[in-house]
């Protein structure tokens, strides 16, 4: 069995797409995931599995979401080594000016292609700095997230596939979950 990482786009944002932790631990249960431990309440399951098929268990969990709760989040997944990968490839990590929580990571539910990558890295983000490296897109915020002007929508059109993202201090605490395993 492999550990696994889900991460869900958009539940329990603002109040809406309400989805209890509990609930998403019993629909993992139910698809035969094991010993599945939910982190924050933003969408976040580590369990472990003998699937190998990931496009086929996203959109499984996807779909015991939706017939539960009337609503289809994005699942994404990765493997611990994935994680590590994420982790080791941060293109900010010898950087003291970058603080964990000014770093998000956008994961990618399937890789976008050469193509969008390219769209993606001409649409201007100054101060932000953005990195496209695979499946991933690291994004330092030096002001913070909330008080960027930088264009999030239009990274989702060209980015072609579904995504969801995390700071960096959630990256490293599901790596920390799935490495206990």
């Amino acid at each position: 069995m492999k550990a696994m990482i889900a991460m869900l786009r958009g539940v329990n944002v603002g109040g809406f797409h309400k989805l209890p932790m509990e609930r998403l631990r019993a629909i993992c249960e139910a698809l035969n995931l094991t010993r599945p431990q939910t982190f924050i309440q933003s969408g976040n399951v580590v369990f472990e599995t003998k699937l190998k098929n990931e496009t086929a268990l996203a959109f499984q969990m996807e779909t015991a979401i939706e017939a539960e709760f009337g609503f289809r989040p994005s699942v994404v997944l990765r493997s611990a080594d994935e994680m590590r990968s994420v982790v080791a490839r941060n293109p900010f990590s010898k950087r003291a000016d970058v603080a964990p929580d000014r770093l998000l990571v956008t994961f990618l539910q399937s890789d976008p292609g050469e193509e969008a990558r390219g769209a993606i890295r001409a649409i201007p983000v100054d101060p932000e700095e953005l990195v496209v490296d695979g499946r991933e897109i690291y994004v330092h915020y030096p002001n913070g997230a909330g008080r960027s002007k930088l264009p999030v929508a239009r990274i989702d059109r060209a980015q072609n596939v579904p995504g969801t993202s995390r700071n960096w201090n959630s990256v490293l605490k599901l790596l920390a979950l799935t490495e206990a395993r």
